[in-house]
Formats: C-alpha cells, structure tokens, sequence
C-alpha cells in the first residue's frame, strides 16, 4: 500500500510540474508539443511546358528537382500543416484536392492546412491548359502534384515527435527592390489596353527618366524554426518578400533561390542528415511590386552580368547565412498554443468594358505579324475576351494560423508589399508574417493607391479581384486574427 501511495505521489508530482503552462502559470493536463516534417518530388516529365513567362517553352533538362517541402505542428489539441510547392502558382482546384485527400485520409481539418507556391518561373504549369479558361478538369501533372503534396502531409503526419519550437526575424535588404516606377514630370506609358499608366514595371528603358519607386519593400526575412527535445533541426520555414531570382539556362527546370535557400540551410544546420531529414522551406511573403534589380544604380554604373543560377545562389546564401545568425539568439518553447481560421469571401471579378471588348475585337482584327507591341496588344486582346466569360464574383478564402504569439495571413495572391505591412501592423500578435500565393493563385493584389497609379500589375486578367478588394480582405484577416487571439 506504501508503495502504491508513493508511486502515485510521484506520478502526480511529474504530471503536474510536466503540465505548466509557461505563459500563464496555471497546473493543466500534460501538453506535449510535436513536430514533424517531410518533402515530396514533384518534378515532372522533361518535355512539359515551363510557363515563367507569356509564352510557355518545353523544358529541356533539369538543374534542380521540384518539391512539396511539409511541416506539421501539433500542440495536442490541434495540428497546423503547411506544404510550400515548387510552382509559380496554382489554382485553387489542386489546392483543393490535395486538402481533400489528407483529410480522408487524416481527419486533419481543411482549413487547417495552409498550401502554398513559391512563385518559380522555371517551373511547369499547374494552372492547366489556360491563365483565362476557368474550372478546367485536372490534367495529369496536376493529379500528379495532389497525390504527391498529400503524401507529403501525411509523412510529415508519421514523424511526428515531441520538439520545441521558436521563430525571429532578420534583414537582408540588399535584393529587394520595388519594380514599379513613377516617372518624371508625371509621364505616362500606354498600356496594351490604351490606358495611361503613371507606374511603369521594370523600367529598364526609362533610365533616364526615372522619379522615385511607386511603393515600400520589406528587408525582413522571418522564419520558424523547430528541433527536437534533445535539439536535433526538424525543419525551418522561412518567409522573405521577394519575387524569384531567374537567370536560369534555357529549357532549365528550377526551383529557383527557394529551393537552394531549402537546400542550403539544411547543409548549415544538418550537416551529417539524420534521419529523418531535415526540412528547409522558404515561403514567398508579398512582393508582387519586388524584384531583385536595382534600377536606382542603373543610371550610375552597368548593371554586373551573372552566370546561369550565380545570382539565385547569392541571394540564398544570404539568406541562409542571417537566418543562422538569428536562429542563434532566439529562444525555444516547449510548448504553444496553436489555432487556425478561415473564412470565405466573395469579391467581384474584374471584367472588360463594351468599350474594352470593341477594343479588343477591333486589335484582332487588323493584325500586325512583324510588330512586338502588337504581338502585346494581341495577347491582351485575346486575354480580355477570355475575361468576358469570367464568372460575376470570385470566391476566396483568407487564412491565418496562430503559433503561440506568432500570426501568419495566407492570400491567394501576388500580393503588394505595402498591403502585407498593413497586415503586420495591425495584427493583435506580436510577431506576423504573410504568406502570398497561398490555397490558389488569382493574380495581383494592389491597393486601392497602386489600382489608380496603373502598371502590369493593375492590368485586366493579370489583376483579377476588383479594384477595392485589398481592404476588404485585410479587415477580415484582422478579424480572424482577433478571433484566434481571443481563444
């Protein structure tokens, strides 16, 4: 009987000092906090067309393989799983179907997985056989991607262990650069549409014109980290604010400085690859209006000239390297409370105007096969045809997840610098970070400021959400913020 009362005090003892809560004090149920990770190859058939740019090439060899790089927290109440894939971005219908088939086969709840593109240009198409034909069946690279991303999930699923989890924030401001431009004296560029555009993308011919950057760019790169009880590196999920890098070689499939940053970081931190392998993944945070060129210095000095992947791999070794540096200083937890929620929107879908129609028909019909500008005046004329079919309104899904004090916004969209301060800025958590392309991929997403300066962005199907949809959507990423933080 001793014995038993003994053994019963000294369970009761572990259980109770084992189930502080560290942020409030209080004796609760035993919590474990577990984490596991995994990645799965998604790289296609050489042949399959690369869709980086207006128009799509056949991939001719591979530099660097693609892959669904997946984390999965569980605080015991609650599991957040994340799958960042190697695309340049993908329609909800994928998205979709992946969650679909996790949950089946988890009972993981859907708005609890945040999926994710990372926005490569050397990547093959998983936006099916059109940017404008909407709702088209899955094809088979696209099937391909769902099974693969699922069976991701659910290997992150099976190495689940007990971890530690902790996150910061450091600064590489030396590759992020806003791309559009005003120029001087208010001077307008003539859209394919024949609008007149006071910000201009890229604006390598307007040297010596140019006025100041049309908005901010974000130095920041945040990350999480998470490692074993005994401090083994489970996986690291960064989130920096920049467009890809490019400078690939023709036909090359790539996952661009994400994937070396993935790579990379894994070499810094796993050195000898313990099984199971360490994780690294490198989300795209809003940088619809940044890139990675300086066209402030272009005036000043000629711009240097790279090697094939010598940039992407300078911008992720830097990334790695003040990821490293931070990583050292911050401090893990034990454990943290983890939350998700989504809600469903429905916006307008932009469409062309009788006028913008009779445009459109008007440049079809008067071709011009030896002139660039028209070949650009044809490629919209057609787009905004497509867009009259468009459905009247777009439904989306705006997502955040709660880690302890952490908040992080996932869009469905290329989404501009200046929206995803605002988010910062007004979330209730203390630390924020947004994810762009995120669950779908439906174009550029400027404020209501940048829609009445013009540029790329702002154009019809390249921009497909109405004009006054960013404030709408960052009220009710705010809302669910509140709503997480008060649970």
């Amino acid at each position: 009987m001793k014995a038993n009362l003994i053994t019963f005090l000294y369970g009761f003892c572990i259980l109770t000092v084992q189930g502080l809560d560290a942020k409030e004090g209080d004796k609760v149920a035993l919590k474990v906090f577990r984490a596991g990770a995994a990645t799965s190859n998604i790289t296609p058939f050489l042949g399959t067309e690369i869709i980086g740019g207006f128009a799509p090439k056949g991939s001719l060899y591979i530099h660097d393989e693609l892959h669904a790089r997946c984390l999965v927290l569980d605080d015991g109440t609650t599991q957040l799983a994340f799958a960042i894939v190697d695309n340049v971005q993908i329609p909800h219908e994928v998205f979709d179907a992946a969650k679909e088939l996790i949950h089946e086969n988890t009972s993981l709840p859907k708005e609890n997985i945040l999926m994710a593109a990372t926005h490569s240009h050397s990547a093959p198409s998983l936006r099916g056989t059109s940017y404008t034909i909407l709702e088209q069946p899955l094809d088979d690279y696209q099937e391909f991607v769902v099974r693969r991303i699922a069976d991701g999930v659910q290997r992150a699923l099976h190495n689940l262990e007990p971890a530690r989890i902790g996150w910061g924030a450091g600064e590489v401001p030396q590759h992020v650069f806003n791309r559009r431009w005003l120029l001087n004296d208010g001077k307008t560029v003539t859209s394919p549409y024949g609008d007149e555009d006071l910000a201009v993308m890229n604006p390598g011919r307007y040297i010596k014109e140019l006025l100041k950057p049309a908005g901010p760019v974000n130095p920041k790169i945040y990350f999480l980290s998470v490692e074993s009880t005994e401090g083994r590196p489970i996986a690291l999920l960064a989130n920096y604010w920049l467009h890809y890098v490019g400078g690939v070689g023709k036909g090359h499939i790539s996952a661009d400085y994400f994937g070396v940053f993935s790579k990379r970081i894994g070499q810094l931190l796993s050195p000898r690859g313990k099984d199971p392998l360490f994780v690294g993944m490198l989300s795209n945070g809003p940088s619809g209006d940044v890139n990675n060129n300086n066209y402030a210095n272009y005036g000043k000095a000629k711009p240097r000239r790279y090697e094939h992947y010598e940039k992407m791999n300078e911008v992720a070794e830097d990334l790695a390297q003040e990821v490293l540096r931070v990583r050292k200083t911050i401090k893990y937890k034990d454990w943290v409370k983890l939350g998700a929620a989504q809600a469903e929107m429905t916006l307008r879908y932009r469409r062309p105007t009788v006028e913008g129609m009779r445009r459109a028909k008007g440049i079809l019909k008067n071709p011009k096969p030896d002139s660039r500008e028209y070949a650009k005046q044809a490629l919209f004329a057609r787009r905004a045809i497509d867009a009259a079919a468009f459905p009247e309104t777009l439904d989306i899904a705006p997502q955040v997840f709660r880690i302890g004090d952490l908040g992080i916004a996932a869009l469905p969209f290329e989404v501009f610098t200046e929206i995803g301060l605002e988010i910062e800025t007004k979330s209730p958590f203390a630390d924020t970070f947004t994810i762009e392309l995120a669950n779908g991929g439906n174009g550029y997403l400027p404020s209501p400021k940048q829609h009445k300066l013009g540029g790329y962005e702002t154009w019809l199907t390249v921009n497909r959400a109405e004009k006054g949809a960013s404030p709408k959507i960052v009220a009710k990423l705010i809302e669910l913020f509140a709503q997480l933080k008060n649970e």
